[in-house]
């Protein structure tokens, strides 16, 4: 079998190999162009060749690529077809040419990952192979937190190529929380102007003593948001934003000092948080509150073409709206029972909000306490039982158990695992991960949307931490995402690990500063540095 991440449906291997050479042509069809010059681009890239633009898909053949729809072929679903007429990438959209253009760049050898041709007078081929496949799930996404450190533009674009390379099509971009507000709002400024920096940075978990004394920030314009969503859609990768209420929101009320809770705090003399954890200052349920939010929204769906708005929903603790005389007069002007209600009348009305303007709501599992509106979806964190609460409850959902697909867990049980937080999730762990819960029906698992891996940022102080924490692990993630099963609960992790052998030399080829199979190299250690450890193992569920 070919050494393809994630492994492809069905492989039929052939006896030769087309070699690309300078004569080599690349066709693209009507309604893949886009891809075509993707494909050519890359492979200019890495092999030097010229790879000229074929006008007729004949023009391809013997040592050629040609790319084209074919309309009997599921949305994502791609055949690609290597033999001694060239290779031949048909899908069902030009999603599926684009996946199986991935699949075609697997298959050249891990140098075609490369930004410039090691050497002029190499061969490049691709083995005879038939291929068919398809993904299992139609959200496979990778969570970014860029609040807590932030990402700047440039290492976001490189994620979304690391992701599409691991044919992940969904990219939850978490752009505001305590520790920072990274989304321009040109109807607030002081969002960016001072939401958007700290004036330190706690080192480690929140427990460590150590600081980094130095301001830390940053945001993104909204022509880089522009970009970036752009640079996505050319990649078949859909950008979901996530704007945090009613918790997570001391940057945004350091901001604006009205937004907060102000009858029994002074506002006006919070910052954006250094420190990690969870803030107690969370929103005021008021009108001026709610005509704020809306017109960040409205700004957030001019750049956004998503049909998913993230909220986040999650941990907002309520002993502020408790002592607040004005945050109980709401709770008994509303008719709610409690500050539990109160958070799902805030959820609800952003629901139909976005609901009234096309788009759908998607938060953390928390927002299903008091119920929740009609088309909103949760992404289901805390564990499983979430998401099958959702699912039971006619509500789409996205399965990211914190114990099962949280990149920021460490990866290894060992001393030297730089900042260990969290249950050891290791490699194999991942791959062994199931996101459709077997308590749910075949109608109930319809509402399983996909599945999704989530990097925390909090110990994460540049791209190479964040290289390290998220691989290997996304390969293993990708194939549970993509892969139909073999049968059953069962996955060959052996042989993945084989191809895996492979796959590093990839991620070499990349720039990838992954955790190496034998551990964490000298400076990808933190000595020193505190993390939160959790001892044994986490629960099944």
């Amino acid at each position: 079998m070919t050494e393809v991440i994630p492994a492809p449906r069905s492989v039929v291997a052939g006896s030769g190999e087309v070699r690309l050479t300078a004569h080599s042509q690349v066709y693209a069809g009507t309604e893949t162009e886009g891809v075509g010059h993707w494909l050519r681009t890359v492979l200019r890239q890495a092999t030097g060749l010229p790879l000229r633009e074929g006008r007729e898909l004949d023009d391809t053949e013997g040592d050629g690529i040609g790319l084209q729809l074919d309309p009997e072929l599921g949305p994502e679903e791609y055949r690609l077809v290597s033999d001694w007429t060239g290779v031949l990438i048909e899908g069902g959209s030009e999603a599926g040419v684009f996946w199986g253009a991935q699949t075609l760049r697997q298959l050249l050898g891990p140098d075609v990952y490369r930004r410039a041709p090691l050497s002029r007078d190499r061969t490049w081929a691709a083995p005879h192979v038939t291929i068919e496949d398809a993904p299992r799930f139609r959200w496979r996404g990778l969570m970014l937190d860029v609040a807590r450190h932030f990402m700047p533009k440039d290492g976001v674009l490189r994620y979304l190529d690391l992701m599409a390379a691991h044919k992940l099509n969904v990219f939850h971009f978490h752009l505001t929380d305590d520790q920072g507000w990274r989304v321009e709002i040109r109807r607030h400024p002081r969002l960016t102007e001072t939401g958007s920096w700290r004036a330190r940075t706690k080192f480690g978990h929140r427990a460590s003593p150590l600081w980094v004394e130095k301001p830390h920030g940053g945001y993104y314009t909204q022509d880089d948001i522009r970009e970036i969503v752009a640079y996505a859609a050319d990649r078949h990768i859909t950008v979901v934003p996530e704007i945090d209420l009613p918790g997570h929101s001391q940057a945004a009320i350091a901001a604006y000092p009205e937004l907060g809770n102000t009858d029994i705090i002074d506002t006006t003399a919070l910052s954006v948080w250094d420190n990690w954890g969870i803030s107690a200052n969370v929103l005021a349920p008021t009108d001026n509150t709610l005509r704020f939010y809306e017109g960040v929204f409205e700004e957030i769906l001019g750049l956004f073409p998503s049909e998913f708005v993230h909220v986040g929903g999650d941990e907002c603790l309520k002993d502020q709206w408790r002592r607040s005389p004005a945050a109980q007069a709401r709770i008994k002007e509303l008719g709610l029972a409690d500050e539990d209600g109160l958070q799902s009348w805030f959820i609800g009305h952003f629901a139909k909000w976005l609901s009234a303007r096309g788009r759908r709501l998607i938060g953390w599992d928390e927002i299903l306490d008091g119920g929740l509106a009609e088309g909103a979806a949760v992404s289901s964190w805390r564990g499983y039982q979430g998401g099958i609460a959702a699912a039971r409850a006619g509500h789409d959902v996205v399965l990211c158990p914190e114990q099962r697909v949280y990149l920021d867990h460490r990866q290894d049980g060992g001393a030297d695992e730089p900042v260990p937080i969290g249950y050891v999730r290791t490699l194999e762990d991942v791959y062994r991960f199931e996101p459709v819960p077997p308590e749910l029906t075949s109608q109930e698992a319809g509402h399983v949307l996909g599945t999704q891996a989530n990097v925390w940022t909090e110990v994460m102080e540049d791209h190479a931490r964040v290289d390290y924490q998220t691989f290997p692990r996304l390969a293993a993630f990708a194939e549970v995402a993509w892969s139909a099963l073999p049968a059953p609960g069962e996955r060959d992790f052996a042989e993945f690990e084989r191809r895996m052998a492979v796959h590093y030399r990839r991620l070499d080829a990349l720039g990838v500063a992954y955790r190496p199979p034998t551990g964490p190299l000298p400076w990808q250690q933190r000595p020193g540095v505190p993390g939160r450890p959790i001892e044994g193992p986490p629960p099944n569920r």
